[in-house]
């Protein structure tokens, strides 16, 4: 049994995606018989240490915090104890600890790069300074890097590393819960609760406010404005300050009857909204969109997507086997594709939907993604306990 600590900017109950991913990772690891601590920053009305699902989260007060950026110094005491530290990034403030530590004691160090951070202006220029220096640095020194694949990974910022061969890496997919998101063959009583008979459902999931401006919300929108067929329903599930600016804009291209704002669906209602739909999309317009486990999610409710080439996340999609791939922010090249996914017959979008699910349980099972890690750690630590042993070893002589 290993003592693992997994070190992240947003957790449960705050379920974005790097969230959502650090939970199923202490999850399968605390299944398979490992001590897990998730250590994250605190949020207001959470508990400062609980223990849930076989593992056990720490909620650190940060000293300075600026949106996803928070400050937590005391990381690099509280973590000195652990076998194996596993570090989300980006992490702002929390990634210093975790290179002074490495830097310190040499402690086995994986870090999962989900996304590259791209913002303007001066908060734009500490994040390229911050990126060139102390980020560059923790990746280097770091036993392992994953990226969620490695078309992402050589994509990124930090591919030259990979090209250089400065860093040791890997990838490691995000997974999904195959059981929770399933496939149904009836939908008609899903669309008359809902009130949705005899349309074409076309369904985006995702944070509707302007960090994730790149989701491609207001391309979407427009690309429904082109297409002229009335039976077409899109529906938004998401909420976020920029929700109103989309709603605004579906009226101003008449197309506000074609468009439903959801707003926020409870996680036990989502798998509901993907079995509902006859085509998930996800049109992201720039690489801070980095795999979308949304399509996972649509794949494995049996639903076929349409999603944007970008590094990353054309890997999830077979173009014309279970989805759709577009180029990224092409207004019209999203609406053609749109609009052939709904020419097919029934029965072809649910053959693309049948080979989704196939792929998603053989690949990216949440079991399977803990077991890489398993294996990953493992191998990771082996030749320091070889070391350790032969050292020990040599004294006894």
């Amino acid at each position: 049994m290993l003592k693992i600590a997994h070190v992240t900017a947003t957790f449960w109950p705050n379920n974005t995606g790097t969230g959502n991913v650090a939970y199923h990772n202490a999850l399968e690891l605390a299944r398979l018989g490992h001590e897990v601590h998730v250590f994250t920053p605190r949020l207001p009305e959470t508990a400062v240490t609980e223990t849930r699902d076989g593992f056990t989260v720490h909620r650190l007060r940060p000293f300075l915090s600026y949106g996803n950026a928070f400050f937590l110094p005391q990381l690099a005491w509280r973590l000195a104890s652990f076998d194996i530290i596993h570090v989300h990034m980006p992490f702002y403030g929390g990634a210093e600890a975790v290179w002074l530590l490495k830097l310190l004691t040499g402690k086995p160090v994986v870090i999962t790069h989900h996304q590259d951070v791209k913002l303007d202006g001066l908060a734009g220029w500490i994040n390229r300074f911050h990126d060139a220096t102390l980020t560059n640095s923790l990746m280097r020194m770091a036993d392992r890097v994953c990226f969620t694949s490695l078309d992402y990974g050589n994509a990124s910022k930090y591919g030259r590393l990979i090209a250089k061969e400065r860093v040791s890496y890997q990838a490691l997919p995000n997974g999904i819960d195959v059981e929770r998101f399933t496939a149904v063959s009836d939908t008609v009583a899903l669309r008359e609760k809902h009130n949705l008979q005899g349309k074409f459902i076309l369904l985006f999931v995702g944070v509707l406010d302007r960090a994730h401006y790149f989701k491609g919300v207001e391309k979407l929108i427009r690309a429904v404005q082109k297409i002229n067929q009335s039976h077409l329903k899109l529906i938004i599930v998401g909420k976020g300050d920029m929700q109103s600016d989309y709603q605004k804009l579906a009226l101003e291209l008449g197309i506000g009857h074609q468009v439903r704002f959801a707003g926020f669906v409870p996680d036990e209602q989502l798998p509901e909204m993907y079995r509902l739909a006859d085509t998930a999309v996800l049109p992201s317009t720039t690489m801070g969109e980095a795999f979308g486990l949304v399509l996972l999610e649509s794949l494995s409710s049996g639903t076929p997507v349409i999603a944007s080439a970008l590094p990353g996340v054309r890997t999830v999609v077979t173009n014309y086997q279970d989805g759709f791939l577009v180029e990224p922010s092409n207004v019209e090249d999203l609406a053609q594709k749109i609009e052939q996914m709904m020419q097919l017959p029934a029965e072809d979008r649910q053959q693309m939907g049948q080979k989704g699910r196939q792929k998603v349980m053989a690949q990216y099972a949440w079991p399977k993604i803990g077991s890489q890690l398993d294996q990953l750690y493992r191998t990771i630590l082996k030749p320091k306990k070889l070391v350790a042993s032969q050292t020990k070893q040599g004294s006894s002589l």
